[in-house]
């Protein structure tokens, strides 16, 4: 059986080195998938046990060039410290690297920009003077603000994996060195060739600086969705003993707790409630803003909130057991997944750098060899800056980004993605298949009409539930909840008599009278006239609904109807789904009168009836095979094998039971209408993952060829490399500004 392992690894700047250590890990025998997020910084691994550990995965990690670190599932706590830790070493460095650069700029440009400049520097000092100040002032921001390009680049080059760091350090590296040996030994360069380009590696150390540091701050927007759902979860518990209400971590609950809840307060784990009532907001779960009333036996989540009433309940699951930290993992799960157009892209980048090197070298040997006088100097320009235009930055984080956002933005809604994967299969799919039964309907029985004739209709209930408490049938429960449910208080009877295949009959204690309520068979045995039942009885007839009769002696009181009721939100959701173009089809083991009558009221656009449970997996391979894109929607219990079958699975949950492992989609709530949202979610993200990938493509193609000078015989075009480094930072915080508008806007 294979094992899980996550990894923190560090080191991570670009789309090459996911490539790389993906590479690395799936050489390793007995790893069977590696996966690797340039957003999260993680490493996602399947492994066989008997045949490698977790150490030599890790060493695997290290031979490439980076360093791997534990992270346990749901750390992420650790992980915002270690945010924080990056972020304040980045400004930190960014606030070196601007210091020095700025008085550098205005003693090496200044002059070009402002004459007066140049004259005001002159009489300070000679200009051989300003060249070694500008030397001192270059050296702090390459070996000190920029040093962890230096050492990164050089470990990416040892290991023979040139990556975004090889870039700028051979980029920032050949300017400060050119410069310091024009500077130190002119003699070396032929004449007109011995220029400085300090300026130029302190600005590109400066604005890649600049570019991580936003980065940064872009990546841990986009992670805020795990941070908000591990921080509803209270620090500590108030447990009730012998000796009183002890304030615990929650980290010391077990299983049968006994915790004591206040209004406002976030309840800390799961269980049932004991005592008290109370309103609780279950936003986080079901993205609905209604509080849900609780009251004794009701179920309550963690990290869901109080609001009105104290009460006391008995813990049944804490810790990584909990639904709020299953959701967690989901989440987790799901940003860790690539989409496939995300692989594209990875098997892309793990030739692009090499790529680049080979256009860089060429191009400084074609400017070298044909370039205009001083050849050496277009040939060192033009060479860097193809060097810097080309960092595969945007390409890396064009997708993890966005389904980063796009998850987060889901789990906010209601709707969990199990895998990213099913973020682009759902924004692909062209039909819906929906199960009846849990999906479409309540999936329990309910009394859903009752016409009384000579009494009101809470007096009919009254003696309708009076007979069937006595039974088991759900249909009699059906109509004992409806009682309940209206506060009435039930006479006593006697002499019940269950009739099997008719109804059942009693003798009301009180008045004498016989009590019966079956079919119409038994109206018939009895001799009860159903002829003022005529218009109710076909009109449950054209509903599909076996209409029940209620009779006090040889006297029709009422007709009442059980049946599994449709959602609420069923007959809105199916329009939703139209209205995004999609073929809404039913599959039912029902009846198909059930069924149609069903599909007319909710809008079904087709109806496939009488299938046994286990054999909706073959309707959906036969939906499939008349090339159907398809989304299975199912309660996630009986409806497992159809939801792995489909395209994609799309899980109804309730809240506190949700089939986890039955879905790749999961709605939290029970309302139908999340499909509609999770399906819009998933186009919306999948066109910004591909806005992504053709501006960070674009990008590239198009600057490249600016960068080697091919327009320079034309229009006398060459980029200076300062501006190939702010334009390359400039297209990564356009992917991940791009990227954070999932964030808003509606769906």
């Amino acid at each position: 059986m294979s094992h899980a392992l996550r990894l923190r690894v560090g080191g991570l700047s670009c789309a090459a080195c996911v490539a790389r250590v993906e590479r690395a890990l799936q050489a390793v025998p007995g790893v069977e998938r590696a996966t690797v997020n340039l957003s999260t910084g993680r490493a996602d691994i399947r492994y066989q046990p008997e045949a490698v550990g977790a150490e030599r995965i890790a060493q695997a990690i290290r031979d490439a060039g980076y360093e791997p670190a534990p992270v346990a599932a749901g750390a992420d706590r650790a992980d915002d410290t270690q945010r924080d830790t990056e972020r304040r070493a980045l400004a930190r460095d960014l606030g070196i690297a601007a210091a020095f650069t700025l008085p550098l700029l205005v003693i090496s440009m200044g002059p070009m920009l402002l004459p007066a400049i140049g004259e005001g520097l002159h009489r300070l000092a000679p200009a051989a003077i300003w060249h070694w100040a500008e030397l001192a002032l270059a050296a702090p921001v390459l070996l000190w603000a920029g040093q962890r390009f230096l050492t990164s680049g050089w470990r990416e080059l040892r290991h023979l994996a040139p990556g975004m760091n090889s870039l700028v350090m051979l980029g920032s590296s050949a300017a400060f060195l050119y410069s310091s040996l024009a500077l130190t030994i002119p003699s070396l360069f032929p004449p007109g060739t011995a220029n400085l380009y300090f300026e130029a590696a302190a600005v590109i150390v400066t604005l890649i600086l600049l570019g991580r540091f936003l980065e940064a701050l872009a990546k841990g927007r986009t992670s805020a969705a795990i941070r908000r759902l591990i921080h509803l979860q209270p620090k500590t518990a108030r447990v009730v003993s012998d000796q009183g209400e002890l304030e615990l971590p929650v980290e010391q609950l077990v299983a049968g707790d006994v915790i004591a809840v206040r209004p406002g307060e976030r309840i800390p784990a799961d269980g049932i409630l004991l005592q008290g009532t109370s309103h609780v907001d279950e936003s986080m779960l079901t993205g609905e803003p209604v509080p849900v009333r609780k009251g004794p036996d009701d179920a309550v989540v963690g990290g869901t909130v109080n609001q009105t009433g104290a009460f006391r309940y008995r813990t049944t699951r804490v810790g990584a057991e909990t639904v709020l930290a299953q959701i967690i993992r989901l989440v987790e799960d799901a940003q860790a997944g690539k989409p496939p157009i995300q692989q594209l892209a990875d098997r892309i980048a793990a030739v692009f750098v090499p790529l680049v090197l080979a256009i860089a070298a060429l191009t400084f040997g074609f400017w070298l060899w044909l370039g205009p006088t001083p050849s050496l100097s277009y040939a060192f320009v033009a060479g860097v800056s193809v060097l810097l235009i080309a960092c595969p930055c945007a390409m890396g984080l064009a997708a993890p980004t966005a389904i980063m956002v796009g998850t987060g933005r889901g789990a906010s809604l209601g709707v969990l993605f199990r895998r990213g994967a099913a973020l682009e299969t759902l924004a692909g799919v062209d039909t819906v298949l929906l199960d009846k039964t849990g999906t479409l309907t309540e999936g329990r029985p309910a009394l859903t009409d009752l016409i009384a004739f000579d009494r009101p209709d809470a007096e009919a209930l009254r003696l309708a539930a009076a007979v069937e408490q006595h039974s088991e049938h759900p249909i009699a429960a059906a109509i004992v909840q409806a009682a309940q449910t209206q506060g009435l208080t039930l006479p006593e009877v006697q002499a019940v008599q269950a009739l099997p295949g008719l109804g059942m009959q009693a003798m009301d204690q009180s008045t004498g009278q016989r009590l019966a309520i079956g079919n119409v068979r038994l109206m018939q045995q009895l001799g009860v006239s159903l002829q003022a039942a005529g218009d109710a009885a076909r009109g449950l007839a054209a509903a599909a609904r076996a209409p029940l009769y209620l009779a006090l002696d040889d006297r029709l009181v009422a007709v009442l109807a059980v049946a599994d009721p449709i959602r609420a939100s069923s007959p809105a959701a199916i329009e939703r789904l139209r209205g995004l173009g999609l073929r809404t089809v039913m599959v039912t083991g029902d009846g198909r009168a059930t069924a149609e009558a069903v599909a007319r009221q909710t809008g079904i656009d087709q109806v496939i009836a009488e299938v046994l449970p286990a054999d909706k997996a073959a309707v959906v391979r036969q939906l499939q095979e008349e090339d159907r894109r398809l989304a299975f929607v199912g309660d996630g219990i009986n409806d497992a094998p159809a939801l792995a079958r489909a395209d994609v699975g799309i899980a109804v949950g309730s809240g506190t039971d949700i089939a986890i492992e039955a879905g790749e989609v999961i709605l939290m709530s029970g309302d139908l209408r999340g499909v509609a949202d999770a399906i819009r979610l998933s186009r919306r993200t999948l066109r910004t993952i591909r806005t992504n990938f053709f501006w960070a493509y674009a990008y590239n193609l198009a600057l490249i060829p600016l960068a080697a000078g091919a327009f320079y015989p034309l229009f006398g075009w060459l980029l200076n490399p300062m501006l190939a480094a702010g334009a390359m930072s400039l297209s990564s915080l356009f992917v991940l500004g791009n990227s954070l508008r999932l964030q808003r806007g509606r769906l």
